[in-house]
């Protein structure tokens, strides 16, 4: 898996504090902009995320190249709506040989994996026999499988990816997109690392599971903390 923070909104900090500040100034978001010391973007933005006003962190996004993932995996990211994604077309891009992921649990069980594999080359083969009766890419797609692999770009806003950051790096979150979305944090802290300092599960951020019954216990749930 290959994540790669392609562009993002230049000075991400400086503009949502900007955006906040604005509500009650009387001069313009430029001119704030300009004149806002670093320390006091920086107090106004941990003010921000610590009272959870987050609609002035919408105005800053981010785009990622995203590669080595499973069509499993895209099938879940693109549930987050409030986001652009480009895929790339099983429709206009052969899939003579096609490359694929294969889950950590079956990879470490041996039967599974060949299994796993035998099924995988049984598929590439009535793929490419499909093409060779003049089928076309859109058609014979329909057989191939959720680990086929994929790549995409997506864009974000910076409140989304607070959004997507609490449900997807959540350990009850499949291990595939909980990964993604850990490379996906490591990029962003690397160019706004105040941001995104508070972005996490809620658990790691507030000291409970909220997932009741279904948490995975390594945090209180809100029911025991009663």
């Amino acid at each position: 898996m290959k994540v790669i923070l392609l562009s993002h909104t230049p000075n991400p900090d400086q503009l949502v504090a900007a955006a906040a500040r604005l509500c009650y100034s009387p001069v313009g978001a430029a001119q704030l902009q300009e004149t806002m010391t670093a320390k006091q973007v920086k107090k106004l933005v941990e003010d921000l995320l610590a009272m959870g006003h987050e609609s002035p962190i919408e105005h800053v996004s981010f785009t990622f190249a995203i590669e080595g993932v499973s069509r499993a995996m895209s099938h879940q990211l693109v549930r987050h709506r409030l986001a652009s994604y480009s895929q790339q077309s099983q429709r206009y891009v052969s899939e003579k040989e096609f490359d694929f992921v294969i889950p950590p649990s079956i990879e470490r069980h041996p039967e599974a994996k060949a299994a796993f594999l035998r099924q995988i080359q049984s598929i590439q083969e009535s793929y490419n026999q499909m093409l060779s009766y003049g089928i076309p890419n859109e058609d014979a797609r329909y057989l191939l499988p959720n680990a086929c692999e994929t790549k995409l770009v997506m864009t974000m806003n910076a409140r989304s990816l607070y959004n997507f950051f609490t449900q997807r790096m959540c350990m009850r979150a499949q291990w595939e997109i909980r990964q993604m979305a850990e490379l996906m944090r490591n990029e962003l802290l690397q160019v706004s690392p105040l941001l995104f300092s508070r972005t996490g599960p809620v658990c790691e951020r507030e000291g409970f599971c909220p997932e009741g019954k279904m948490s995975c216990g390594r945090y209180p749930t809100r029911e025991r903390q009663k």
